[in-house]
């Protein structure tokens, strides 16, 4: 095997395995919190969903990209090409999306009292599911159409206006049906991108402005993990920020050279992926809820493993 397909391959196979890895883990931490607390907080309900979205794209996108790279090309047929290739786009979409409701619902928690944010306040565990059902409802109806354009790859010279992703083909059949799915998806991430660093910047300056305020929120029962949080959030919104950048530069060069090798599709994959592979790690390094739990279980297993070890020994 040729040592660039060697290194694609194991790269994506790291990315791949790390994401599954961490997202599982996030999954479990909250399915087992969710059993022994009464109700989540709506950051945490969001932070589930997110982790549940990125597992979906890495099962989607990561694995078959993965194996495509080591010569599985035949992995789905039309069917199963239209299901994965929706799946991953609406994956992708609400990676965005929830990052994007992540930082506004925690701009609205640390932003100062007032008459009508106080009711709005009040009213964010309510909003959190309607909010989550809106967004697959709009990603969904975006994507729709990919049940008519997917569908496995035929041997031949590719059409245009076709993307070719390995393991499937996406046929738009026609330049106006390609511009429409391009500007619908892209202004759609442009608009939740805007709105997540509008949100992350206000969250920055309200924490450098309100210095004094801050400090008495910390005092306040739950003000210091408020705080925590937030900074949390702006954090992963500089992550999201920093890859969607990378990935769009890669996308812009493509559009704008006729021949594009093969290494620059693949890093484009791979940089798109990179945000739903670490932000779980972030979110168990940060997240007192899950590093307990993840710290729990571990010491639980611990005590079992060495008296299984004393029964053997005796």
């Amino acid at each position: 095997m040729d040592l660039c397909v060697t290194i694609k391959g194991v790269s994506f196979l790291l990315q791949t395995g790390m994401g599954i890895l961490g997202n599982a883990v996030v999954l479990l931490a909250y399915a087992h919190i969710i059993f022994t607390e009464p109700k989540l907080l709506p950051v945490d309900m969001i932070l589930c969903h997110l982790a549940f979205a990125h597992l979906m794209l890495m099962l989607t996108r990561g694995v078959p990209q993965t194996l495509t790279v080591f010569g599985y090309t035949d992995l789905f047929n039309d069917a199963g090409c239209k299901v994965i290739i929706f799946s991953y786009r609406i994956s992708r979409a609400l990676s965005v999306c929830i990052t994007c409701m992540l930082s506004v619902f925690q701009a609205v928690t640390v932003a100062p009292a007032g008459p009508r944010l106080s009711k709005l306040k009040s009213a964010l565990p309510s909003l959190v599911l309607p909010t989550f059902a809106g967004l697959w409802l709009l990603n969904s109806a975006i994507y729709f159409q990919t049940f008519f354009h997917a569908k496995a790859p035929r041997n031949g010279t590719i059409p245009a206006f076709t993307i070719n992703v390995g393991f499937c083909h996406v046929d738009f059949k026609n330049s106006l049906t390609y511009i429409i799915k391009g500007v619908l998806s892209s202004g759609r991430d442009f608009c939740f991108v805007a709105l997540m660093v509008a949100s992350s910047v206000y969250i920055l300056l309200l924490l450098h402005h309100h210095s004094h305020q801050m400090k008495a929120i910390r005092r306040s029962q739950g003000g210091g993990a408020e705080t925590r949080a937030a900074k949390s959030v702006v954090t992963l919104v500089v992550l999201y920020v920093l890859f969607f950048g990378i990935d769009n530069i890669i996308w812009i060069y493509m559009l704008t050279e006729t021949k594009v090798s093969p290494v620059v599709a693949d890093m484009r994959v791979f940089f798109s992926s990179c945000y739903a592979s670490l932000s779980p790690y972030f979110i168990i390094s940060s997240n007192k809820k899950i590093k307990t739990k993840i710290l729990c279980a571990v010491e639980q297993d611990q005590p079992a493993s060495m008296d299984t070890q004393e029964s053997h020994d005796k």
